[in-house]
């Protein structure tokens, strides 16, 4: 009972900071959200894109944050591919592995991160839209026991 009285207060946890959009330090949330380029530090965003805070998870900031940023990517998803494909190994980043095609993928490591972008083209309406996740490289994960 008591950890499953644990995990429901963590998860409940995790769902509000969730739900909460970062800020910068000394306002509220309705005084002024947090630009990317604050949050994850070097780890820029593409020009053109918008940051969707209400959508993203951001744990730290600077170079040294993990989470999900997402953001919309505009009309031109061919161009925010190759910002990361040029940007990131010029910040440190060794690009593991690209796929180009309607939802595209790229994945990066660095030093002790990772970082795994994807990129899906939009329809005839709504842009793209693009989803950068960064963990720690060799996190140890538990199995899942069998029950």
């Amino acid at each position: 009972m008591k950890k499953l009285l644990s995990t429901m207060l963590c998860a409940g946890v995790l769902a509000g900071c969730a739900a909460t959009p970062p800020q910068t330090s000394g306002g509220s949330a309705s005084d002024k959200t947090m630009s990317p380029t604050d949050a994850v530090g070097q780890s820029a965003l593409p020009p053109g894109t918008t940051f969707r805070p209400e959508r993203s998870l951001i744990i730290g900031s600077g170079d040294q944050w993990v989470g999900r940023v997402v953001a919309d990517a505009g009309r031109d998803v061919e161009a925010a591919f190759r910002f990361f494909v040029d940007t990131y190994p010029a910040q440190g980043w060794t690009l593991i592995s690209s796929v180009r095609g309607k939802t595209s993928l790229l994945v990066f490591t660095k030093q002790d991160r990772t970082a795994t972008v994807e990129l899906a083209e939009g329809g005839l309406i709504s842009g793209g839209s693009l989803v950068l996740t960064v963990s720690p490289r060799n996190a140890s994960v538990a199995a899942p026991k069998r029950p």
